[in-house]
C-alpha cells in the first residue's frame, strides 16, 4: 500500500480533495478510481470532486478535475479557486499575484488575496436562450451556455420549494444535451444584480451547495436577458451554501469576455491516506 498526501479545500461549500501529482507518482489509469474512492462521503474523505495538479512543459501547471463518480470534467470554477489558494499557500511567494492553470477548457488565471480568490474563466460559448424542451411531461423554456462546462439555466419562482433532484436529473439526462449531459441551475431573480441559485451537478449527480461555473452561467444569461446594453456587468449570486459569489463580465454586442468569478476559499485540512 502507498501513502498519498492530500489537501481538503472548500469554496462556497463546494469541497474538494487536492492531490499534488507534479512528479507523476500516481499513474493516469488510477486517477478515476481514486476519485470514486476518496470522494465517498462517510466511507472515505468525502468531497464533490478530486483536483489533481500535474506538470505541463512550457506552460502553467495542469489542473485536472474528477467528479465524485470518477468522470473527468473540463473545468470547475470553485475547484479552480481552491487550486489557486493551494498554489498560493504552497509556493509562499508574497510577490506572486497571478496564478495560472491549464485545464481542458483553456488557461485559467487567478488572483488570491487572503481567503478571497478570483478566477478568470475562458470566454463562454454556445449561448441559447428560451430553448423549448419537454421535461417530466411538461413543456418549459430553458437557457443554455457553456462556461467551460455545459450549463442549463432555468428561471423559477419560489426557489426554495423546487424539487432540484428530480427535475434537475430529468433535464441533465434530456436528449437535447446527450450524450455528455449538462449541469442544471435553477435561479430566482431578486433584482437585476442579485440572484439566488440551486444547482444539480453532472458527475456528482446531486444538488451541491454551490457551483462556480453555474453561478457564472446564470449571471451571464440573466445579464443578457434583463440588462441587454453593452458594458461591464457585476452580479451577486447567493448559493445554497449561503455564500454570495461575485460574477463580473463584459458584454459588447454578442461577445462576452473578461469573465471573473470571486468568493471565499479555505484550506480545511491536509493529511495522508493509504491506497
Amino acid at each position: 500500500m502507498k501513502e498519498v498526501e492530500f489537501y481538503k479545500l472548500q469554496a462556497s461549500g463546494n469541497d474538494f480533495i487536492l492531490v499534488d501529482n507534479l512528479k507523476l507518482k500516481i499513474k493516469n489509469a488510477k486517477l478515476k478510481q481514486l476519485a470514486k474512492d476518496f470522494c465517498r462521503r462517510r466511507l472515505n474523505i468525502g468531497a464533490d470532486g478530486l483536483l489533481v495538479i500535474e506538470p505541463l512543459n512550457k506552460s502553467p501547471a495542469k489542473m485536472r478535475i474528477f467528479n465524485s463518480d470518477g468522470s473527468e470534467a473540463e473545468m470547475c470554477g470553485n475547484g479552480a479557486r481552491c487550486a489557486a489558494l493551494w498554489a498560493k499557500l504552497k509556493i509562499k511567494n508574497k510577490k506572486l499575484k497571478i496564478i495560472r492553470f491549464q485545464t481542458q477548457a483553456g488557461i485559467i488565471e487567478s488572483e488570491v488575496k487572503g481567503a478571497d480568490v478570483k478566477v478568470k474563466l475562458t470566454a463562454p460559448k454556445d449561448l441559447k436562450c428560451d430553448l423549448p424542451i419537454t421535461v417530466l411531461g411538461r413543456k418549459i423554456k430553458i437557457n443554455y451556455i457553456n462556461t467551460g462546462v455545459p450549463h442549463v439555466v432555468v428561471f423559477v419562482q419560489d426557489l426554495d420549494n423546487i424539487d432540484v433532484a428530480r427535475i434537475g436529473r430529468a433535464i441533465r439526462e434530456h436528449k437535447e444535451f446527450s450524450p455528455a449531459g449538462a449541469n442544471v441551475n435553477f435561479i430566482e431573480v431578486i433584482n437585476d444584480d442579485f440572484l439566488k441559485i440551486r444547482t444539480y451537478e453532472r458527475g456528482v449527480e446531486a444538488e451541491t451547495l454551490a457551483c462556480g461555473t453555474g453561478a457564472v452561467a446564470s449571471a451571464i444569461i440573466s445579464g443578457c436577458k434583463f440588462k441587454p446594453l453593452a458594458g461591464n456587468h457585476n452580479l451577486k449570486v447567493l448559493t445554497k451554501g449561503r455564500e454570495v459569489l461575485r460574477v463580473y463580465f463584459s458584454k459588447k454586442k454578442s461577445k462576452i469576455d473578461q469573465v471573473w468569478l470571486g468568493g471565499k476559499a479555505y484550506l480545511v485540512y491536509k493529511g495522508k491516506i493509504r491506497t
